[in-house]
């Protein structure tokens, strides 16, 4: 798992490298709304989090590009709860240093559409109860052994180019059990609806 991250890693730096001045560079923000599903996709336990990180396109063709990226992404699901005690939701986050490897397909100008595979690999997991007025309860620190520590799956979207960055949305579909150790995930695989914004530099 070490050896395919770091050489998807170094597969992006050397791609930054050796296309300096042909490529463009730059960072990205995004918003998660991601969930942890086992058959279908819905989103009745959908929670926030986010991304940030780095980007990099190379042109290859007129309309084609490749763009690997370096992101921290948070996931996780939520499972609400009500009982005589009060009412609130356990929100499971599950922290990753992602790389997807993107083609994009521009048409015209500005637009573009974007597909390709990532892979991921966790960093934390912890579970924070919430009570229904937004008061953190507490925060606890899940078990990493109970967790595939490599995540997999495919990415697809689609942006737009502006003067100085990028913006879209995208939609990234885990193909690997997140925690098949754990009583309240099993079975469960990633999935993230994301939207985002980058800036060149």
């Amino acid at each position: 798992m070490r050896r395919t991250i770091l050489f998807f890693a170094v597969l992006c730096v050397f791609s930054l490298k050796a296309t300096a001045q042909e490529s463009q560079s730059g960072i990205r923000g995004a918003l998660n709304l991601s969930n942890l599903y086992v058959d279908d996709v819905d989103d009745e336990n959908m929670k926030p989090g986010f991304a940030v990180g780095f980007y990099f396109r190379k042109n290859i063709a007129d309309v084609v590009s490749i763009q690997p990226e370096i992101n921290y992404s948070l996931k996780g699901s939520q499972i609400n709860y009500n009982s005589f005690l009060g009412n609130g939701k356990y929100r499971f986050n599950l922290s990753y240093i992602e790389i997807p490897v993107l083609a994009n397909f521009h048409v015209g100008e500005s637009l573009y559409f974007s597909a390709g595979p990532y892979v991921a690999a966790l960093i934390a997991a912890k579970v924070k109860d919430v009570d229904g007025d937004g008061t953190v309860n507490s925060v606890r620190e899940l078990d990493r052994d109970d967790f595939n520590t490599f995540d997999y799956g495919v990415a697809a979207g689609v942006g737009f180019d502006f003067s100085g960055g990028t913006a879209g949305v995208r939609y990234n579909y885990g193909l690997n059990e997140v925690a098949p150790n754990n009583d309240g995930l099993e079975n469960g695989k990633n999935s993230v609806l994301q939207f985002f914004v980058g800036f060149a530099f």
